[in-house]
């Protein structure tokens, strides 16, 4: 699993990050992975700044933050703040971590598991609240511009593989020409994708009514 959300985007040398264990069991925690998507989302924050948007207390916070640092899940910002008002960030690049699987120890696997719950809760949260906006929040360019389709297909794993590839290379072509990019009419998105086989689909040989159904919502 990658998580490709930094705001300082990374460049064709730098090297994804995967994660070992102890630094996914610093991580499993609720508020942690709360903490690095926030960094991740709106830039450099702070203990109390971030106790603003969580909810919680800047302690809470802080004490996160430094577990969060001591497996340089985070840093510093260098040269900004206080000796009584840090800034923390999440370091540059690409970050991959494993879900759940057999061959971890148990303590591993539960960490993973916090991990991957967490950040796909927080995931579908973000899609919840862009959708629940009032549509005065929005403006009419930025309504216009979301995009959500779901869409039914049946295909083998080689070609799924394959499907994910050009996905992939899509993105990366998009990260590559707006990286750093700011100035007018200039907004922080998202963009997601989540490609997977269904446990009871159709079985081999059935005949398809219908072969691709797609949902667009704007």
């Amino acid at each position: 699993m990658t998580s490709n959300e930094n705001p300082a985007q990374e460049t064709a040398t730098d090297e994804m990050r995967t994660l070992d264990a102890s630094a996914l069991k610093a991580l499993a925690h609720p508020l942690r992975v709360r903490i690095l998507d926030l960094l991740a989302e709106r830039g450099p924050q702070t203990a109390s700044s971030l106790a603003a948007l969580i909810g919680e207390s800047s302690g809470v916070t802080s004490y996160h933050l430094r577990a969060l640092a001591a497996r340089d899940l985070i840093r510093e910002v260098a040269g900004r703040g206080t000796a009584r008002e840090r800034w923390w960030e999440r370091p540059r690049g690409r970050m991959s971590f494993s879900g759940p699987n057999d061959e971890m120890t148990p303590s591993g696997r539960a960490a993973a598991q916090i991990v991957e719950d967490e950040f796909f809760r927080n995931r579908h949260q973000r899609l919840m609240d862009h959708l629940h906006r009032p549509q005065s929040e929005v403006p009419q360019e930025w309504r216009d511009a979301a995009h959500h389709m779901t869409t039914m297909l049946d295909m083998t794993a080689p070609q799924l593989q394959e499907l994910a590839q050009q996905i992939d290379a899509l993105v990366e072509a998009a990260v590559q020409r707006y990286r750093g990019q700011t100035g007018p009419g200039v907004r922080r998105v998202t963009v997601r994708a989540d490609l997977f086989d269904l446990p009871d689909g159709r079985p081999e040989g059935a005949v398809a009514l219908r072969t691709t159904e797609t949902e667009e919502l704007s």
